[in-house]
């Protein structure tokens, strides 16, 4: 089956940066898409970022020049690059893809900004 891990989060202060990673395995071609998308306490689900296979990325407002999303060459793994952290950032962090017209899920991981 398909599966989508995500690794890289935890507790960083203001300021400061984390590079969260999104491995995919029981594929055999490259993933077409992965986005990011976050959830912060009480509050809903969050659309992040967004690139594709050819390169492009598409980025919300509250992360747009602080986040850089990328795949690696192979289009197995994903990465989101997070610079200048606020507190708001805060939340668990899960990565999507877009597999064979289909979409799949991690699990998330937690990130923490402190003050």
């Amino acid at each position: 089956q398909v599966q989508l891990v995500e690794s890289g989060g935890g507790l960083v202060q203001a300021g400061g940066s984390l590079r969260l990673s999104c491995t995919a395995s029981g594929i055999f071609f490259g993933i077409n898409a992965m986005g990011w998308h976050r959830q912060a306490p009480g509050k809903e689900r969050e659309w992040v970022a967004r690139t594709t296979g050819s390169g492009s990325t598409l980025y919300a407002d509250s992360v747009k020049g602080r986040f850089t999303i990328s795949l690696d060459n192979t289009k197995t793994a994903g990465y989101l690059q997070m610079n200048s952290l606020k507190p708001e950032d805060t939340g668990v962090y899960y990565c999507n893809a877009e597999y064979l017209s289909r979409d799949y899920w991690g699990q998330g991981t937690q990130v923490t900004v402190s003050l």
